[in-house]
C-alpha cells in the first residue's frame, strides 16, 4: 500500500462520526473521474461534502505531497496544493512555516499552471513574506529568467493587496510590464484589477502613468471593474 494512501487511511480513522467520513479527494481515480457522494473510498461512503476533508489535508506528510507533485495528472498536484496550503494554515510554528516554504520553492517546477499558481502561492509564499518582512523572496522571484517565477512573485503580492499595501504589486507589475508572454499580462492585470478594488485612486494613477505601454490583455484585466465610461477612456487612448 502506498504511503500517501496509508496515511489517508490514519487520518480517516480520526473522525469520531461516520458520516464525517469524507473522501480525500477526487485524484484518486486518476483522470477517470471523481468520486461522487455514495462511492465507497478506501471503505468509507462518500458523503457530498468537501469542507470536511480539508480539515485533514493538514495531515498528509510533506514527503506524500512531493509524490503528488510531481504526478503528471493537473488534479493531482491541484489537490496537494490545497493540502499544503491547509498545513500552512494549520500550523502556528514558525520553523514549520518555513520547512513548508522551502518545500514549496524547492517544488516551483511542478507549480507551472495558472489555476495552481493562483491557487497557492499568495496564501502560502505571500502571506509568508509579508507577515515576515520576507519581500526578497518574491523579488527574487521576480529576478528569475523563468516566467513561472515571475508569475508567482506577482500574484504572491495578492497579500500586501488585501492588507492595502501596493508598493511591491506596482513594482513587479512595472518591471514585467513588457513580458512576451500572455499569462504574464493576465497576471499582472489580474492584480492591478485587484488593487483597484481595494483603491481606485491608485489604480487610476498607476494607469494613468503607464496604460499607453501596457499589452491589450494586461490593460483589459486592470480597467474590468472600473465605471464603463472610464474604461472606454482608457481603450480610446489606445488607438
Amino acid at each position: 500500500m502506498s504511503t500517501i494512501i496509508k496515511e489517508i487511511q490514519e487520518a480517516l480513522a480520526v473522525l469520531s462520526i461516520p458520516e464525517k467520513a469524507e473522501f480525500f479527494p477526487k485524484f484518486f481515480k486518476t483522470g477517470k473521474g471523481e468520486y461522487g457522494e455514495g462511492d465507497l473510498f478506501l471503505g468509507v461512503k462518500v458523503p457530498d461534502q468537501r469542507s470536511v476533508a480539508k480539515e485533514y489535508y493538514s495531515k498528509i506528510s510533506l514527503e506524500g505531497l512531493s509524490t503528488l507533485l510531481s504526478s503528471k495528472y493537473h488534479e493531482h498536484r491541484l489537490t496537494a496544493l490545497f493540502m499544503l496550503i491547509s498545513k500552512f494554515e494549520k500550523t502556528k510554528d514558525k520553523a514549520v512555516k518555513e520547512e513548508i516554504i522551502a518545500f514549496y520553492l524547492d517544488h516551483l517546477p511542478h507549480v507551472n499552471n495558472w489555476d495552481l499558481v493562483d491557487s497557492s502561492c499568495y496564501k502560502i509564499l505571500g502571506r509568508y513574506a509579508y507577515e515576515n518582512g520576507q519581500e526578497e523572496l518574491l523579488r527574487n522571484l521576480s529576478d528569475s529568467q523563468e516566467m513561472w517565477h515571475k508569475r508567482i512573485a506577482v500574484v504572491g503580492t495578492m497579500h500586501y493587496v488585501k492588507k492595502g499595501s501596493f508598493e511591491l504589486t506596482k513594482e513587479f507589475v512595472t518591471k514585467n510590464l513588457r513580458h512576451p508572454h500572455d499569462l504574464m499580462h493576465k497576471a499582472n492585470g489580474w492584480l492591478l484589477r485587484e488593487m483597484g478594488q481595494k483603491n481606485e485612486s491608485e489604480l487610476i494613477h498607476f494607469l494613468n502613468k503607464h496604460y499607453q505601454e501596457m499589452p491589450r490583455t494586461c490593460l483589459r484585466y486592470a480597467i474590468e471593474k472600473l465605471d464603463e465610461e472610464v474604461r472606454q477612456d482608457y481603450l480610446k487612448g489606445r488607438i
